[in-house]
Parts: C-alpha cells; sequence; structure tokens
C-alpha cells in the first residue's frame, strides 16, 4: 500500500514505526500524547484491510466515541463501508468497518466459539482506540478480557496516552496475545504553554526547559497586616478569578477557543450563567448559530435547551456534561468543530477522547471529589485533559491554564504539570457471565490458564519477583540463626519455659493466698491481743526485723496513737521491740506463758523502736529461743491455713521437677530465650509474607472460585457444567449478571405489562448517583408487588455473596420506576423531566440502561414466552426520541439496519 497517497503529508517518525511494524505482522502498542496523531495508525491499520480485502472492528470506551467515529469514518472511507454496533442498535453489520464499544468486543469474543459463523471472520485487525481505558474501574477488565480472548490470527492497534509503564502493557500483551511492538513516543506536534491564572492576572507557569516554576510566579501568602482576630475568625484565603475575567484574559492573548474543565455539572451550568453579559463571536457566527439551531430545534423540538443555554450558545458560550441530552451535546461538539463555540465548559469526561480540539485547555481545579472523598488530580489526568490543547494545522502552540482556587495556587500547578504519567494498572476481576462463558468453552485447567492471564496477574508477578527475593533472603537469615543455637532440642526448651511460666503463675497465687489469709487472721490476733496475758509467746514480722519471723514474748502493753495498744516484746535474739499489735503474725495461747514480772522494762517510746538487751534479760531471750526450737515458732499462722498449705507443696513439687529438667542445666537460658523469640518473630514475618504472597498470587482465581460455587448453589452450574439457568445468565451482561437472571427466570415479571416491566428493570439494573432523588409519578401498584417478591430473592443472592467474601453489586433503585414507567406509558419529554430531578442527560442514561436489558431478553433461554413478549412492547415505547439514538446514525440508504438484536448470539452475546 502506497503510503503517499493514503496519506497525502508528512508523517511522524512514531506513525511510520508503527506502520513498519504492523506491516511486518506485530500487533502495536502506541503511547504518545493526547492529540499527537494516534489514530492516523488505525486509519492506516483501516485503508490496508480494506485493500485487501478485509475488514478491521475499531472499538472505544463510550457510546458517544463510537457514534463520532461512524460519523468520521463515513465521512472519510464512504457510509457503505462502516457499521455500527451498540447494546440496542445494529448498522451495516457486514461492512469493512465496524465501530463498537470494548464490551461489545468483549461479549463477541465469548459469543464466538458457540456460532457456526464466526464474526471475526475476514478481521485483519482490531483497533482499541483510548487503551488508557483499562484503568477504569468499572470498564477497565472489558480490555484485558478482549485482549486475551482475542485470536492471535488478528493484529491489535492499541493506541493510548502516556502511561508510565506501556512497555509493561506490549510485554503482557506479547505474553498473552502474540508478537507485540511498542511504539512510544512524547514528542507533541503542538507544544504546550502552561500559564497561571490568579485574580491579579495571567502569569506563565513554568520555565523555559519546563522542568520548574517560572521565575515570576508567586506562592501565594496571607497578608502580614491580616491577623486573625478570635477563634472564630477564619484564615484568610486568596481570592479565586472569576470565569469572565480569565475569558478576558485569554480574549486579549487570542487563546480562544477554550475548554474549561469543572469537576462538576452545577459548575458549569452557574459558569454559563455567570457569563450572561459576556458575547465571543461576531455577527456573522451569531447568524450561523442561529440557523443552526432553528435547524436543529425543528428536528428535535424536545431536545432543545432552552433558557440561557440556547441563549448563551448564540454567544458562543455552552455547558458539556452528563446531564446535558445527547443530541444537544453533538450540537455543541458540531459548532465547537466549526468554531462557532469559543467557550465550552465541561466535566472530565469531554477528555476521553471526545474529537473537540481547542486552542486551549483551563483546568479550574486541581482537586475534585469522589466517591471516596476529595482529592487531588491524578498526573495522567492533568495530562489528558491538558492534551485537550492545540489543534495541529491550526495552532503554533496549545495553552493550558491553570486557575488559583481557594486551596490550591501555583506550587501544586507546577507540580502537575510537571508530573509524569501514572502507570496503567489492572482493574481485572471475574465475574458470573466470565465464569459461565469460560466453563461452557474450556475445562478447569484451561479455565484457570486463561484468568491467570491478565494484566493484573502479569505486574503482580513483577512484584512477586521482588517479595521472592525478600522471602528468600528472610529463608536464609532463618537458617543462619538456627545455626547459631546448633542442635537445641526446642521442644524441650518449649516445655521447660511452658513449666517455668506454670511456676510463677502458681508463685502468685500462693503470694496471694497468703495475703488474704494474713488478712483474716491480722483482725483476729489484733482482738485476742487486747486480752492476751504478759507472758504471751508470739511470733513477729516488722520491717525492722527485714521481714524476717522472730520468736518473742509481749512483758508489757503500752497506749498507742489508734484504739489497739503497743506492744512491748523481747525478742529470742535479746532485742526489745515495740511493735503495733499488726506485727503479729503468731499467737501462741497453747503455750505456758513464761514469767516476765520482774524483769526491768526499757523506756520505749515510738512504735518500731528497738534496742538490745543485757544480761538482765539474756536468761528471759533464752527461754524464748528454747520454746522456739521445740515448737515452729519461724512459720507465721496464717500460712497454716489449709489452702495456703496445699499451694506451698504445689509449689514445691514443681520446683523440684523444674530442677530436674535437662534444660535447667543449660547455659545462659535468657539469652537463648531471647534468641529463640527472634527466631519466631522471623518465622511469624516468612508466613505472613507467604501467605501474602499466595493471596496476590492466587486472588483473580479464587474468587472465580467462589464465584462457582454461588452459581452452584443457584442451579446454574451443575458439577462445573452450565445448566438451562447458567445459559440463561450466560447469555446476559450487566453488573450482576446472576441478579439479573435469577430476576427474569423468577416467574413474577411474566404477568406485568409492559410499562410496569420496564419499571422493573429500571429498579434492577440501574445505579443513580446523584443526591436527593426526586420523581413526580408514583411506583404502579402490581411493579411495586413485584419488587416485595424480588426482594427475598436479592437478600438470598447477597448472603451467599456475603460468605464467599464477594462483593458485587445487586442494583435495587425502586425511587424512579414511576418515572420510567411514565415514560413507557407515552408522558412527553417535557413533562417527564418537568417532574423530576435528575438532569435529562441523567434520564436518558437510566433509560438506555433499561433498554439495553429489554432488547436482551427476549432472546434469554429459559424465560416465559409472556415475558418475551412483553419485553419487546416495552423495549417499544421507551425507546424514543430523544432517548434514542440520533436519525444520521440510522441513515444507511439501502443498507441494514436492525435495532435491539444487539443480543443475538452471533453478535455480542456474553
Amino acid at each position: 500500500m502506497d503510503l503517499s497517497s493514503a496519506f497525502p503529508f508528512q508523517l511522524d517518525p512514531f506513525q511510520i514505526q508503527a506502520i513498519n511494524a504492523l506491516n511486518q505482522g506485530y500487533s502495536v502498542v502506541v503511547s504518545a500524547p493526547t492529540g499527537s496523531g494516534k489514530t492516523l495508525v488505525g486509519e492506516y491499520a483501516i485503508k490496508r484491510a480494506i485493500s485487501h480485502g478485509n475488514k478491521v472492528f475499531y472499538t472505544t470506551p463510550l457510546k458517544a466515541l463510537s457514534n463520532q467515529k461512524l460519523r468520521d469514518f463515513r465521512a472519510a472511507f464512504g457510509q457503505e463501508n462502516v457499521g455500527l454496533m451498540t447494546g440496542d442498535l445494529s448498522v451495516n453489520r457486514e461492512a469493512s468497518i465496524l465501530v463498537m464499544t470494548t464490551e461489545i468486543f468483549r461479549n463477541m469474543l465469548y459469543a464466538a466459539v458457540d456460532e457456526s459463523v464466526d464474526p471475526l471472520t475476514d478481521v485483519e485487525a482490531v483497533v482499541l482506540d483510548e487503551c488508557h481505558y483499562m484503568n477504569d474501574s468499572q470498564r477497565g477488565t472489558v480490555w484485558e478480557e478482549s485482549i486475551i480472548h482475542c485470536p492471535s490470527s488478528v493484529q491489535l492497534v492499541a493506541l493510548s496516552a502516556t502511561v508510565a509503564n506501556s512497555s509493561q502493557l506490549t510485554d503482557w500483551i506479547q505474553m498473552v496475545h502474540g508478537p507485540t511492538e511498542l511504539v512510544h513516543s512524547d514528542f507533541r506536534p503542538v507544544p504546550l504553554q502552561y500559564s497561571f491564572c490568579s485574580a491579579k492576572g495571567l502569569h506563565p507557569l513554568l520555565n523555559k526547559e519546563g522542568t520548574g516554576l517560572h521565575s515570576n510566579c508567586k506562592i501565594w501568602r496571607s497578608p502580614k497586616g491580616n491577623k486573625r482576630k478570635g477563634r472564630s475568625s477564619n484564615p484568610p484565603q486568596p481570592e479565586s478569578p472569576k470565569f469572565s475575567f480569565v475569558i478576558n484574559q485569554m480574549v486579549q492573548r487570542d487563546m480562544l477557543p477554550a475548554i474549561f474543565f469543572i469537576f462538576s455539572r452545577r459548575g458549569c451550568d452557574r459558569a454559563v450563567r455567570d457569563l450572561s453579559n459576556q458575547c465571543l463571536v461576531n455577527l456573522d457566527e451569531q447568524c450561523k448559530i442561529r440557523d443552526r439551531l432553528e435547524t436543529y430545534s425543528q428536528i428535535n423540538p424536545e431536545a432543545l435547551r432552552n433558557g440561557i443555554h440556547a441563549e448563551a450558545l448564540l454567544r458562543g458560550i455552552a455547558a458539556h456534561h452528563a446531564g446535558v441530552l445527547p443530541a444537544w451535546k453533538e450540537l455543541i461538539e458540531e459548532l465547537f468543530q466549526q468554531g462557532l463555540i469559543k467557550v465550552v465548559f465541561a466535566t472530565e469526561t469531554l477528555a476521553a477522547g471526545i474529537n473537540m480540539p481547542a486552542r486551549s485547555a483551563v483546568i479550574a481545579s486541581l482537586s475534585k471529589r469522589t466517591e471516596r472523598g476529595h482529592r487531588s488530580l491524578m498526573g495522567s489526568e492533568f495530562l489528558q485533559m491538558a492534551g485537550r490543547a492545540g489543534r495541529r494545522g491550526l495552532d503554533s502552540k496549545g495553552y493550558v491554564v491553570t486557575m488559583q482556587s481557594r486551596f490550591e495556587g501555583v506550587h501544586e500547578a507546577g507540580h502537575l504539570a510537571t508530573r509524569p504519567a501514572d502507570p496503567l494498572v489492572s482493574q481485572f476481576m471475574p465475574s458470573y457471565g466470565m465464569v459461565l462463558n469460560l466453563l461452557q468453552r474450556h475445562d478447569l485447567k484451561k479455565t484457570r490458564e486463561l484468568v491467570e492471564r491478565s494484566f493484573g496477574r502479569y505486574l503482580a508477578g513483577l512484584d512477586l519477583l521482588e517479595e521472592q527475593q525478600i522471602l528468600e533472603n528472610l529463608q536464609k537469615k532463618l537458617s543462619q540463626m538456627k545455626e547459631l543455637v546448633g542442635d537445641v532440642p526446642w521442644d524441650d526448651f518449649q516445655q521447660y519455659e511452658k513449666r517455668r511460666s506454670r511456676l510463677r503463675e502458681e508463685r502468685r497465687l500462693l503470694r496471694t493466698l497468703q495475703k488474704q489469709a494474713q488478712e483474716t487472721l491480722a483482725n483476729e490476733l489484733t482482738k485476742a491481743l487486747q486480752f492476751a496475758s504478759f507472758g504471751t509467746l508470739v511470733s513477729l514480722k516488722t520491717p525492722q526485723f527485714r521481714g524476717r519471723i522472730t520468736p518473742a514474748v509481749i512483758v508489757d502493753k503500752v497506749s498507742g496513737p489508734g484504739q489497739f495498744p503497743l506492744l512491748l516484746c523481747l525478742t529470742s535474739e535479746n532485742i526489745w521491740s515495740l511493735v503495733p499489735c499488726q506485727a503479729v503474725v503468731s499467737l501462741y495461747a497453747e503455750l505456758s506463758c513464761l514469767k516476765v514480772s520482774k524483769i526491768d522494762r526499757p523506756d520505749l517510746q515510738f512504735s518500731g523502736e528497738l534496742c538490745h538487751g543485757d544480761q538482765r534479760s539474756i536468761s528471759l531471750a533464752a527461754a524464748v529461743a528454747d520454746v522456739a526450737n521445740r515448737h515452729d515458732m519461724t512459720t507465721p499462722q496464717y500460712d497454716l491455713a489449709s489452702e495456703v498449705i496445699n499451694q506451698v507443696k504445689l509449689v514445691k513439687d514443681l520446683q523440684e521437677d523444674l530442677e530436674l529438667h535437662p534444660a535447667h542445666h543449660w547455659g545462659d537460658r535468657k539469652h537463648l530465650k531471647k534468641h529463640r523469640s527472634k527466631i519466631e518473630d522471623l518465622e511469624h514475618e516468612i508466613d505472613k509474607r507467604q501467605q501474602q504472597l499466595h493471596n496476590r498470587a492466587n486472588r483473580h482465581w479464587e474468587i472465580f472460585l467462589s464465584l462457582v460455587e454461588i452459581l452452584q448453589n443457584f442451579g446454574c452450574l451443575k458439577a462445573l457444567k452450565a445448566t438451562e439457568m447458567g445459559r440463561t445468565v450466560a447469555a446476559l451482561r450487566g453488573d450482576n449478571e446472576l441478579w439479573l437472571g435469577l430476576v427474569l427466570m423468577s416467574g413474577h415479571l411474566d404477568n406485568l405489562r409492559p410499562s410496569d416491566l420496564a419499571a422493573v428493570l429500571e429498579a434492577i439494573s440501574t445505579e443513580v448517583n446523584r443526591p436527593d432523588i426526586w420523581s413526580g409519578y408514583s411506583i404502579p401498584v402490581h411493579a411495586e408487588e413485584v419488587m416485595q417478591d424480588l426482594y427475598v430473592i436479592r437478600r438470598e443472592l447477597l448472603m451467599a455473596q456475603q460468605r464467599r467474601n464477594i462483593d458485587i453489586s445487586a442494583w435495587w433503585e425502586p425511587d424512579l420506576m414511576g418515572l420510567v414507567a411514565a415514560w413507557a406509558s407515552g408522558v412527553n419529554w417535557n413533562d417527564l423531566i418537568a417532574n423530576t430531578s435528575l438532569d435529562e442527560g441523567d434520564v436518558v442514561r437510566i433509560i438506555r440502561r433499561t433498554i439495553d436489558l429489554l432488547s436482551q431478553v427476549p432472546y434469554c433461554e429459559s424465560i416465559s414466552q409472556e415475558l418475551r413478549t412483553n419485553s419487546r412492547l416495552a423495549l417499544k415505547a421507551i425507546n424514543r426520541f430523544p432517548v434514542c439514538e440520533a436519525e444520521d446514525l440510522l441513515k444507511s440508504n439501502d443498507m441494514e439496519v436492525d435495532i435491539n438484536i444487539s443480543n443475538r448470539r452471533s453478535e455480542i452475546k456474553g
């Protein structure tokens, strides 16, 4: 194929490299900045296939982008050569160029094995546009499945924005699909100039090298004179520039047309309202817009966005977001491409490949609110939006403007502008549909091999190599530590430590029993000592005698500070002591009293005071010692309590047993114990890392097996073979195919009239994330009764998932059932929108999701004929403008146009 005739202009080096790789039979991954001309590689694949008499599938992440590509390719290759397949529409599906979403392509691959006619026959290449969408948490898995299951005979052309790990993506595709070459380019044909706008004006953001902040950039600081006054005063914050000010600055520098990225729909609409006095077009441009708007309103009277938006359009200003009707968004895109709209306020979805080239991209905020809270923009998000700036062939440079906000300024803007792209991560996750489709086609061993081909498993494998090395190092360290202690019988040591621990515990218990007995005895002794005679023998325990049990005799009683007297005692060691009654631990009333009447008493005055006896008291001390030798006077009376005696014996036996243990005579047991503790900690860390390694390596397969168990539980699988119910679930597509299948096969929907059926299917298949949902239409009675019956099925399914740690949503959104039923009953669009808090775009999205499910029902295997008939009637009732596709998509002269046949197994079943 002659390149000069196919592309009569100079190609960039990376485009030539990609074309050469394709001609050599390689698949290619083209990673280049947004707006650099990646699409040309896909167009070459199309032209080459047509010249060979073959076909090309062109896949996109979004239905809107598929529609746009359909129009572009019709203009470039002729209407008869281009077809479209979406969830509810098939136009000219035998064409050489077939445009579809990646999800449709994935479903087609699953269905291909079952059909006698292979839908990939004569397909030379598949273009995966916006391949970086693999990062998308909801749709990412579809890209991986498509690449895994695409036949190796088909060349893949993966077009991706700049990502940090494009080489890893290429290696993975080569591993699971076939020879693949990476074509990487960081060259931008239209260079970008970064600016920052504050309330003071528009200034350069980066230095000439683009590596740091411009020298004139000033980081905002609080004014010195503005001090906080009182606790309630808020700190001063920088002033954000108004959009009118930013636009005026850009008009002065000839920087329009521009896309302003604002991360909320209300913010986009508010910005349009705030510019009510600003006109950005001349009279000639305004006339052209008015003519196009009149034509549009005649064709689409119900799709006209009245009020400030139609009026703003005439001034060259528009809002573009998911809350706007698709037809109105397409009008905005058309006028913007013609240069008639100068400023579009859009959410970031506009950056996802929609062809709206601008001279400037303005990013109003450097952070955004997500389901998980407020966070800063990621590098790839910033690059994707910035890449919308600069029109090839029209602009010498593109302008990226960041704006001062209350919380973000020059520093944050400079960081994002110089930050590299983020890496692709895997969003691969097994689903019920995947399980059933794979098991219908492969045995368990082959199925596991396919599941473990995911990009996530590939990335995990790279990390696992590093983790495996860490494990090997830890195991080597463990071996070295074990060698240091030689052949220590750790079982014996562990047994010894257990016995030692037991002995400590029993000693602690003994002390407790002694204390309890002592407290009980102390009260009894104190009372008895008041009546004890002089000469009574006792045992003392005081700090003065260092806690020793000392035999003594009571010689006298002296008044004390409390109600009990102090006792003047002489010990067996001939020491006088003045002690309180509490110091007596034994009283020997059964022994004869000694004669003490004639002995001289020392003059002791304070409790605890001591003095040594003399020759006059030595004979009495000797008598005390003599009695102590004949009777046990060194055991406190509380130790004679039965429970204390038993515990003492137990402690003694345990001590003797411990001393006989071999480990008792080893060396430094304390050091040995510490060493053993380190070994155990290391073993625990190794076990933990091995478990984490196993979980990461087998996570997807274990989820797959859990889904198998749930499907078996609900009768969709018998062993590993799909039942009739299972084949029905496998033919469905949705967030939770099993939930949809159980509802359709329950029988509860069989007798619903079409409008009620549409209402129920909306409730089980859509998610509405908008706050404060309101609808003026009540839920139909019969539909509400059916929902109560379905609640039992849903609860059983969610409980089965919870038991196996599976988190797949089973949608339950009854709030809008009345709205959908009203639309199916023939209510006009304006009345419908007047009776809900939702934006028009949200209503279209919800009804289109319902259409998608309704279009699948007639082709399900295990449902009643009544349900098939009613689903067709319901589909016809709700698939009308402005919900249905724009008329120009259906224009195909004498070509084949099929609507609502998307679930034929030969096309997109999955």
